[in-house]
């Protein structure tokens, strides 16, 4: 996943937790079902997961031969019952956008709209990008303001050693 301060800021918990990769990269489906500190910071988690599931479950019909996929499809599958119900559901979702509830550690409760968008490279390599914004005048609005103004102050966070699942 590609981020900048911003999104690393928004995103910190997910961050901070110990399902990122070797490289300190994180994973929102790892950290939903995984982290269980993730039920706090998704205000509404049982959405969140069901939309995470929904839309691995739409990923794997695309690529069906994407080992990376696969094996984080098997890791949530062992790992995660809940995971496991939702995938035996067999939701699919394909569009990615609506509204998203957050607890931020630093700034409070968060509510964003998020609206995701496909970017082809090539005849099969696509990149997702996800656009947030706060609605205009809200207290939301502020809080990310002062998310983002957070995110620009401090310095780049540069781990030793990340933790992983």
């Amino acid at each position: 996943m590609a981020n900048n301060r911003r999104q690393r800021a928004l995103f910190a918990p997910m961050f901070d937790s110990n399902t990122t990769d070797r490289r300190g990269r994180p994973n929102f489906a790892r950290y939903i079902f995984l982290d269980p500190d993730s039920q706090h910071f998704f205000v509404d988690w049982d959405k969140a997961a069901g939309v995470t599931a929904a839309l691995l479950r739409a990923e794997a019909g695309r690529e069906p031969h994407d080992r990376a996929l696969r094996d984080l499809i098997g890791d949530l599958s062992t790992l995660s019952p809940e995971f496991r119900a939702l995938w035996a559901a067999h939701d699919v979702r394909i569009r990615h956008d609506g509204v998203k509830k957050f607890r931020h550690p630093e700034v409070g409760p968060l509510e964003l709209t998020y609206q995701g968008m496909q970017l082809p490279l090539s005849d099969r390599a696509v990149h997702g990008l996800t656009i947030y914004a706060a609605e205009p005048g809200t207290p939301s609005e502020d809080r990310f303001k002062l998310l983002t103004s957070l995110a620009v102050t401090q310095s780049p966070t540069t781990d030793d050693e990340p933790r992983r699942i």
